[in-house]
């Protein structure tokens, strides 16, 4: 049995048990014991999940997509964690941090379907992402593949990379509202060359939430000989996936989003054909083949947060990967279907239920995105982030768990008065 499914079958009490006190931790038994459709709607229980989280009064926040709010179970064990390693100093650094590090991974590995073997604690996906964009050994004329829409640090790396090696990139423009899976596919296919050496894709884009059809680009791409590295900063801890079954060569996530793991942590993962091709960021000292820790020489760093990982990820299975999914999903649902189709308000992100989770975007014609931010804030009190580029012309909305449908009452009135 994989260690996913055997904790979805082991007792919920045994789970909660780090927890003792926590909102999630009393409630879970029971919750155990209900369909997963109907906890999605039962605003009671999410209100108990909100408990364990303390937030802000003067706003209501939804932009959980920079940096989530950790549950203060989660918040408890840094402060642990910090005192710990602060309280045996060097001994610590000198003994157990190693395994330590080790069992993170390992746990990692769990959520995602894939071994520690494949796995790297990094301090975000732009190190992640970057490590492996400025690691490839580039040849002049090579060519690298990436959307317009991807993150714009990455797209900085690419640009240097060009400037330093000759690469030429190559941008492409996904549509915010694909007819097909084979339509976004082609998008990529269309750029592809014989001189391509690497293709970027994003999981799920950031700016509108999107998820892509990472399975099928990836497959495309490697009859191509062309290697894909996947953009998935949003992913781990929102909606559950196994990274094998993807087939991308590489992929880097922030785990301080949707883990809710403390700010400052990520994660690379390189499939085993690659673990010895990529130049490190900072030089290590020669290692066995295959072993991915020649890509990990960090120095000396805050080992607290890399051991909140396993707190973070005991939380994350307390709540279910399941349950989390569906409620993000059904948020984002909750308000998008109520504006969908008002005259003057633009939706940016998918309307099918596999193409989108928690994130979208949204905008008011005729309104710059930055000011619809702004009298979001100065009228409504509710909190997003302004979005104007790569044809996304909006607010990009990122509610979390401890978001009520209540708050999302008031959001959608806000966006109806102002399109009236």
């Amino acid at each position: 049995m994989k260690k996913r499914d055997f904790l979805k079958n082991v007792s919920l009490a045994a789970l909660g048990a780090p927890f003792y006190g926590s909102a999630l931790a009393n409630s879970a038994e029971v919750v155990s014991q209900t369909p997963i459709h109907e906890l999605t709607t039962d605003e009671d229980f999410w209100l108990k999940v909100r408990d364990d989280y303390k937030l802000k009064p003067d706003y209501i926040n939804l932009e959980s997509g920079y940096y989530n709010i950790i549950p203060t179970p989660t918040l408890e064990a840094l402060h642990k964690n910090i005192d710990k390693v602060n309280y045996e100093g060097s001994y610590y650094m000198r003994t157990v941090q190693w395994e330590n590090k080790a069992r993170m991974t390992e746990k990692l590995g769990e959520i995602i379907g894939t071994t520690n073997k494949n796995i790297i604690i990094t301090r975000n996906a732009t190190e992640s992402l970057d490590m492996v964009i400025m690691g490839m050994d580039w040849k002049a004329g090579d060519e690298a593949v990436y959307a317009i829409q991807d993150y714009g640090a990455m797209k900085l790396m690419f640009e240097q990379v060009a400037k330093r090696y000759g690469v030429v990139n190559k941008e492409v423009s996904v549509p915010n509202h694909p007819k097909s899976d084979e339509e976004i596919v082609g998008v990529y296919e269309k750029a592809i060359t014989p001189n391509t050496k690497l293709l970027m894709v994003s999981h799920m884009i950031n700016i509108t939430g999107h998820i892509l059809p990472i399975k099928k680009i990836c497959q495309m791409a490697h009859e191509k000989g062309v290697q894909v590295l996947v953009d998935g900063a949003h992913c781990i801890g929102h909606f559950e996936f196994d990274i094998t079954d993807l087939e991308c060569d590489y992929y880097g996530s922030s785990l301080h989003k949707w883990l809710a793991v403390p700010l400052g942590t990520g994660l690379l993962y390189v499939a085993d054909e690659h673990i010895d091709t990529l130049w490190p960021i900072f030089a290590e000292a020669d290692r066995d083949p295959g072993d991915i820790a020649r890509l990990n020489h960090t120095g000396t760093i805050p080992v607290y947060h890399d051991l909140t990982i396993e707190n973070a990820i005991d939380y994350y299975n307390l709540l279910g990967g399941k349950r989390k999914e569906a409620r993000m999903r059904y948020l984002q649902e909750y308000w998008t279907s109520k504006v969908r189709n008002i005259p003057g308000i633009i939706l940016n992100t998918p309307q099918e239920p596999y193409r989108a989770c928690g994130i979208a975007n949204v905008g008011i014609e005729g309104m710059e995105p930055a000011d619809l931010a702004k009298k979001l804030l100065d009228d409504y009190r509710i909190f997003t982030v302004a979005v104007k580029y790569a044809n996304v012309n909006g607010c990009r909305i990122t509610p979390n768990v401890f978001t009520t449908t209540d708050e999302l009452d008031t959001f959608v009135k806000a966006l109806k008065e102002m399109a009236a």
